[in-house]
């Protein structure tokens, strides 16, 4: 219940404040990160799956340090929880690059719109029109609605406190070292497959919730219901596709083509059908993201309380019959075979339970 309380009261103040201005814990932690990077950095994975494990191994212990003191408190622990929630979500923030950038390009204003998109993802807008622009918006904004909104909440829900600051602990490191490049060829590979791992499951949830959501942006559930079984697993990434097909679909435009980064080009595979976005597509694509982040919270929240609690009773039952079996066959050893007391230890151990189980949108990841 405290887990549940503390996501529904983060995502409140993420849709209400957005991110701190000033002194962002995720900010503090890309820079402590890169100190470490600084100091374990060799061109290999094996350094990079050490830097890895001990940037996001910090997180995971502290967060589960929180938990276990605060296991009695659960007010304590609401708290702490919605406090991890806003920090780690960036829902907010990434509608309004969306609607700044529609703004822009509606205004026909295309340097402030090329100077905004590195708000948002880590291509070289200095060559790119008003389709071009629109398109990176819609891209980001479908990806970065699973990676700062949906993933956050899933991993939030089934593994609490850990699971937010290791998650977004995580998505930072792809951030930083998990791109295509010179350096970060081998070191960053550990993080970018950590980060692929995480997002598997809230990657095809958020595909999933777009197309459930679609209609709030006037959007066809059918359509992109096919385009996503059709298209999703076209994208080089195994997680991208899943959302920019999906609101592709919703949107009923067509995503993908060449992206230009800062030194290097790539040809992605084109995901949908239709004209290829503009400024009218964004303020829909801002629309569709913030439903899908309210319906994501709502699974959320009713984790804990369903299947989070089954999972749990099902472990101490399991627990319980582990060490009721051991008990029942050390009273057989000790007292032979056939006795009253044989029955009466093995039915009392048999019945007996034992124990009780229980960052701001991406930028500049080469997406």
């Amino acid at each position: 219940m405290a887990n549940a309380v503390g996501l529904l009261a983060g995502y409140a103040l993420d849709r209400l404040l957005g991110d701190p201005r000033r002194w962002h814990p995720v900010a503090g932690f890309g820079q402590a990160a890169g100190a470490l990077e600084r100091r374990l950095y060799r061109p290999d994975r094996t350094a990079g799956a050490l830097f890895t494990a001990l940037a996001v191994g910090g997180p995971v212990l502290l967060g589960a340090a929180a938990a276990a003191a605060t296991r009695r408190r659960p007010v304590t622990r609401a708290v702490l929880v919605a406090a991890g929630t806003w920090t780690v979500l960036g829902g907010r923030t990434l509608r309004h690059e969306a609607t700044v950038m529609g703004g822009a390009l509606r205004d026909g204003d295309l340097p402030a719109a090329r100077k905004r998109l590195g708000h948002l993802c880590g291509r070289d807008p200095s060559t790119l029109g008003e389709s071009e622009l629109a398109r990176a918006t819609v891209e980001s904004v479908a990806e970065n609605t699973s990676d700062a909104v949906v993933a956050p909440l899933v991993w939030g829900a089934v593994a609490g406190l850990p699971g937010l600051l290791g998650y977004r602990a995580a998505n930072t490191l792809d951030a930083m070292v998990g791109h295509r490049s010179a350096r970060y060829a081998r070191f960053g590979t550990p993080a970018a497959r950590l980060d692929d791992l995480l997002n598997l499951v809230p990657s095809r949830l958020t595909g999933l919730l777009t197309i459930a959501v679609a209609p709030v942006a006037n959007g066809d559930r059918e359509r992109a219901w096919r385009v996503w079984r059709r298209d999703r697993n076209d994208h080089p990434s195994p997680n991208a596709g899943q959302c920019e097909a999906a609101m592709a679909g919703a949107l009923g435009v067509r995503l993908g083509g060449r992206n230009i980064y800062f030194g290097r080009s790539e040809v992605r595979p084109f995901l949908g059908d239709g004209p290829r976005p503009e400024a009218r597509h964004l303020k829909r694509a801002a629309r569709i993201s913030g439903a899908v982040g309210l319906a994501a919270l709502g699974l959320a929240a009713a984790y804990p309380l369903t299947v989070g609690r089954l999972a749990a009773a099902v472990g101490r039952r399991v627990l319980s019959a582990a060490v009721g079996g051991r008990g029942s066959d050390g009273a057989g050893d000790r007292r032979g075979s056939g006795g009253v007391g044989d029955r009466r230890r093995s039915g009392g151990a048999g019945e007996r339970p034992r124990g009780r189980g229980v960052v701001a949108a991406r930028r500049g990841s080469g997406r």
